[in-house]
């Protein structure tokens, strides 16, 4: 039975103080569903957020990491850097990694299997550009991209990773991705998982949407059957609208 998750990515948000406050609101919010809550606090408040939520139902997980457990790779952070301070997930791949950072999937690939020799969990991202999308070859991306990075993994490394679909010509272009749109890419999604590895793996594996879930839209891309949550940007940074989001299911 795969688990509905709604994980927030704080980007590079929120200073110390700001940080304590928005968890200090979170933690008064009371959760009307079973879904698993993850947030993603910037490296520099993972050890502070942790302690904060220690006795809280809500999972501090990390943006990103090397792929190095260490040496000479200046301002980066290892897998079991984040372990150290009680971090057990992370997110890899994320589009503003891959469109900044030009993280390839060569690279995440390497990133993968760090995490998971680590045990740390894998929340990967992936997803189409608006001129993929215009071109018609938003499966072909996708699934280029999940193939490169992850099938050479064995069939239980699936047991510790999250996908998580991110149409990055949805976000902050003016188009809108419809919830009928996020169904179709999830369900190609699990056939692309199943040609490969089974149903067994691919009827388990949570698949996240990234495209600009609101409070107003959540409910209604939530309810569709390959979509088990969603990893939120802008707003999981206001705690109302990040519990809207929770409770959505």
């Amino acid at each position: 039975m795969r688990k509905q998750i709604v994980a927030g990515n704080w980007k590079m948000n929120n200073d110390l103080s700001q940080t304590e406050s928005l968890l200090e609101a979170l933690k008064s919010k009371e959760r009307t569903t079973e879904a698993e809550v993850m947030v993603a606090p910037t490296f520099t408040n993972l050890l502070q957020a942790n302690q904060a939520l220690k006795s809280s139902y809500i999972e501090v997980v990390a943006q990103n990491m090397h792929f190095a457990e260490n040496g000479a790779y200046t301002g980066e952070i290892s897998s079991s850097m984040l372990k150290s301070v009680g971090v057990k997930t992370v997110i890899l791949g994320h589009s503003e990694r891959r469109a900044y950072f030009n993280e390839t999937d060569e690279l995440l690939a390497k990133k993968v299997d760090a995490a998971l020799a680590n045990e740390i969990r894998v929340i990967f991202c992936f997803g189409e550009e608006l001129t993929d999308r215009k071109a018609g070859n938003e499966e072909a991306v996708v699934e280029s991209q999940i193939k490169n990075a992850l099938f050479h993994l064995e069939a239980s490394a699936f047991n510790n990773i999250v996908l998580a679909y991110e149409p990055v010509w949805a976000i902050g272009t003016g188009e809108t991705a419809s919830p009928e749109q996020a169904q179709d890419m999830h369900a190609f999604i699990r056939k692309t998982l199943s040609g490969k590895y089974g149903n067994d793996v691919a009827d388990n594996v949570s698949i996240l949407y990234g495209g600009s879930v609101k409070p107003a839209n959540a409910q209604e891309i939530f309810s569709k059957p390959d979509v088990d949550g969603g990893l939120i940007g802008g707003a999981a940074l206001k705690a109302d609208d990040f519990f809207a989001i929770v409770n959505a299911f």
